[in-house]
């Protein structure tokens, strides 16, 4: 039986960040506190606990389910920020989303409400460096030709992860180390680009 858009959604989205925990970690004990594998895992871990029901609903409506489970579950500024992200998308998304521009408006109310919690703008090596490129390739692009579109996003997504490899933190624990976070990738895009990646092979494969 095929899968739910919904599901595969959060299938997906589940096994990209169980399958690069360790990735996450590592990058994370490089500029961080160590450990943002391993809340995003946990956090995931429980969005897949609740899988079956999420699936049923609308999309909307599991989004932003999704993003109280990993405020609850997800330790560090991961969980708030991720969770602000998805609810925040979640109440802006039409029940049956027509268009790209309607998705990318609800993107917009997300990507607002992680900057308003994490109180940061782009140019400061987070995870806003992934969703704002990506965000403005979709408020670019009228979805004409949806897989052209999903290579524009992913590459929007491979492109802002990479530039923040030579930024030095300003935000969160990372700006701590002040000069010595320069050539590091910032663990919170890496996990964004994973989640954006995860999204587009999905859809892709709807086609």
């Amino acid at each position: 039986m095929t899968q739910t858009l919904c599901a595969a959604l959060i299938n997906r989205a589940v096994a990209a960040i169980t399958e690069h925990a360790t990735e996450l970690t590592e990058l994370d004990q490089a500029i961080g506190d160590g450990d943002h594998g391993i809340n995003m895992a946990r956090g995931f871990g429980a969005i897949a606990e609740q899988g079956e029901a999420l699936a049923a609903l609308p999309l909307n409506q599991a989004l932003q389910k999704a993003g109280m489970a990993l405020v609850m579950k997800v330790g560090g500024a991961s969980g708030p920020l991720y969770g602000s992200l998805l609810m925040s998308m979640g109440k802006a998304l039409p029940e049956a989303p027509a268009s790209l521009a309607g998705v990318a408006a609800a993107v917009a109310e997300g990507v607002a409400a992680v900057q308003k919690r994490g109180k940061s703008a782009p140019g400061e090596k987070t995870m806003l460096e992934v969703l704002v490129p990506v965000l403005q390739a979709m408020q670019a692009d009228d979805g004409s030709d949806l897989p052209a579109t999903l290579a524009r996003l992913r590459a929007a997504a491979d492109e802002g992860l990479e530039s923040t490899r030579p930024m030095q933190a300003t935000k969160g624990r990372a700006s701590y180390l002040g000069e010595r976070s320069v050539g590091h990738l910032d663990p919170g895009a890496r996990s964004s680009a994973l989640l954006v990646h995860a999204t587009a092979d999905v859809l892709e494969e709807r086609l």
